[in-house]
């Protein structure tokens, strides 16, 4: 992509969600200045472990493939009532894509592997100890007052996109904007250990009320190197150096791991929120990631979701920058990521209240469901041992048409993804496209620009129609001559004369037949904001 003319975007914060919204935003084309009021990088503790599919995917999108490669890949979670297994599943995948469904990887070594490709990425500037203490807009460009070791620094840019973490509350005050929801008064133990565990390394594992945790939970995730992140429940009050001096800890560690040997490599106590903004747009400033929701990490949908905004944010600017779509386009952005968020709210928060009931009549009632459900499927099935992150889906989105023949079902069963309609993510799958030899599956095609795939049907006319339409690039194949194998035909229950149109991130948009024009045109201007 070439560069787009003027200053580009700020990008407050340097974490994971930040980092992907400067590259993404870089692979448009777009200058992007990073401001993080941190003097460096802290390289401290496994932090975000749990990174599912589709964020592997847009970080492969910007060449970050290392991360799915080097963390380790797990495929079932299994969940224990005291020292029985109640149920345990694995994930489906509609399509076939060569990524694995979660893998685990501290956040540390993702924020590293996003560092060097930002350092090879020339229209990126990285600026540490730059601490955003104002913030005012007007109608053409936003201008943010830096705090330096160097004296007061002011920044103009068009648009500002913040993922300063959950931490951030004086730049929410600054934006107006409320924070409200809800913090739990139970802490949580975290451990990083490095031990030999044979049997466990591809396997999450969740107790509720083990022997050795009474009354509480207990969740382990496998990871690189021979280390297994370990959480306790813990109660209000809990004092993490009273513990190891009466070495509480290390009894701990030995109820879970035995008489092995094994070393801490991180340790620390965390309460967990259930928050989020009131709005993600504030004129020409988008929140995103922890600073505009958090949630409890039970089913990682904290820095997945964080993710998901990035990209969200990163090609609406994008295409507002460039000018193929006008300003109201980030409304949408402010619409769909807000809905992704209370969604992400309500699934975790729902977790938290059966993990952390608030009375001793919730109490009853969870013992109740917990001692049914080691005899009872439908017991079991009342059993919330955390929902794991998966895409949000724009069905209800203003970008989106529907389809009367395709409607949405709902919440699909745990590890398993909705049937494909327009505002679901579409499923990825193995592709050949003729002179394309990088492109080697379905996701790699969509993120440079309008993807439409015709099936059945002539593709000439299609492509003119979306020219006529937008100025935004697009790109329109047959299906069968990318799908070799008919793996998408299948995914998608694709029928001939159909026009199935895909956003950049990989949404369907809508699904047309290939002989109504009027509908092709607007589908593809609502699918980038326009009225139709």
């Amino acid at each position: 992509m070439s560069p787009a003319a003027g200053p580009g975007v700020a990008v407050v914060g340097n974490g994971p969600v930040g980092q992907t919204t400067a590259l993404l935003l870089a692979r448009w084309g777009i200058p992007v200045t990073v401001l993080d009021k941190r003097p460096h990088r802290s390289a401290v503790g496994s932090k975000a472990i749990c990174q599912q599919r589709d964020v592997l995917d847009i970080w492969s999108s910007l060449g970050a493939d290392r991360i799915a490669q080097d963390g380790l890949t797990w495929t079932t979670a299994r969940t224990y009532y005291r020292d029985r297994e109640l149920f345990h599943w694995s994930f489906v995948d509609r399509g076939h894509s060569p990524l694995p469904a979660f893998v685990n990887v501290s956040q540390c070594h993702t924020e590293e592997v996003l560092d060097e490709l930002i350092a090879a990425q020339p229209l990126i500037d990285v600026r540490w100890d730059h601490d955003v203490v104002d913030l005012q807009q007007d109608a053409d460009q936003v201008e943010l007052r830096c705090d330096t070791s160097a004296g007061a620094r002011r920044i103009s840019v068009p648009y500002v996109v913040v993922a300063a973490g959950a931490q951030g509350n004086d730049l929410r005050e600054l934006l107006g904007v409320t924070f409200d929801g809800q913090t739990f008064d139970d802490r949580f133990l975290i451990c990083d250990i490095r031990a030999e565990l044979p049997g466990w390394e591809s396997e999450r594992r969740f107790y509720f009320d083990p022997a050795w945790n009474p009354g509480r939970q207990v969740l382990i995730h496998p990871c690189p190197d021979s280390t297994y992140r370990i959480d306790w429940q813990v109660p209000a009050g809990f004092d993490l150096e009273a513990e190891i001096a009466r070495g509480g800890l290390e009894t701990r560690i030995r109820q879970v791991i035995g008489d092995r040997p094994y070393e801490i490599v991180w340790k620390s106590v965390y309460r967990f929120h259930a928050r989020k903004v009131d709005r993600m747009r504030v004129g020409r400033v988008l929140l995103a990631g922890d600073f505009a929701h958090l949630v409890a990490p039970f089913g990682a949908r904290g820095l997945n979701s964080g993710v998901a905004d990035a990209e969200n944010a990163a090609w609406k600017l994008a295409f507002v920058l460039k000018g193929w779509a006008q300003d109201a386009l980030l409304d949408s952005y402010g619409s769909e990521r807000g809905a992704a968020a209370a969604e992400n709210l309500e699934v975790a928060s729902r977790t938290m209240r059966f993990l952390v009931p608030q009375n001793r009549a919730e109490q009853e009632l969870r013992r109740s469901i917990l001692d049914a459900a080691v005899s009872n499927a439908e017991a079991r099935g009342r059993v919330d041992s955390g929902r794991f992150a998966e895409p949000f889906w724009y069905v209800d989105s203003a970008l989106t048409t529907n389809d009367p023949e395709r409607v949405f079902g709902g919440r699909p069963p745990r590890g398993e993804s909705p049937g494909v309609v327009p505002g679901v993510l579409v499923p990825d799958a193995p592709v050949r496209v003729e002179g394309r030899a990088d492109v080697r599956r379905l996701r790699q095609l969509v993120r440079d620009g309008l993807l439409a795939l015709v099936v059945g049907a002539g593709t000439t006319e299609i492509a003119r129609t979306l020219s006529a339409a937008t100025a935004a690039p697009s790109v329109v194949l047959r299906l069968e001559d990318v799908d070799r194998d008919g793996v998408i035909a299948r995914a998608l229950d694709a029928k001939p004369g159909e026009v199935w149109l895909i956003r950049p991130d990989g949404h369907v948009a809508a699904v047309v037949v290939a002989g109504d024009l009027t509908a092709l045109t607007a589908a593809a201007r609502r699918a980038l904001g326009a009225s139709a």
